[in-house]
């Protein structure tokens, strides 16, 4: 039996820019995730691609899920 393996299909997120209203899908690379310890420091962030800005949006527990399951990179900040 042979096992091939192929290079998983890029997940892809729907997002949208506070600043200049536009919508557009980013893969899972060009997203951030902090996770920090309470719901204030818990975020995920973009560079919006039609305008530049760059985007920071708070993450609660159901985002976090879909992007760290959708492979987007994670940082943890440690607090004291």
């Amino acid at each position: 039996m042979t096992t091939v393996t192929t290079p998983a299909a890029p997940v892809i997120f729907k997002a949208a820019c506070p600043d200049c209203r536009s919508r557009f899908e980013l893969a899972s690379d060009a997203l951030r995730l902090a996770i920090g310890g309470s719901r204030r420091t818990t975020f995920y962030s973009f560079t919006c691609p039609d305008c530049g800005s760059a985007v920071r949006k708070p993450a609660g527990e159901r985002i976090v899920e879909l992007l760290t399951g959708g492979g987007v990179r994670t940082l943890r900040l440690h607090t004291g």
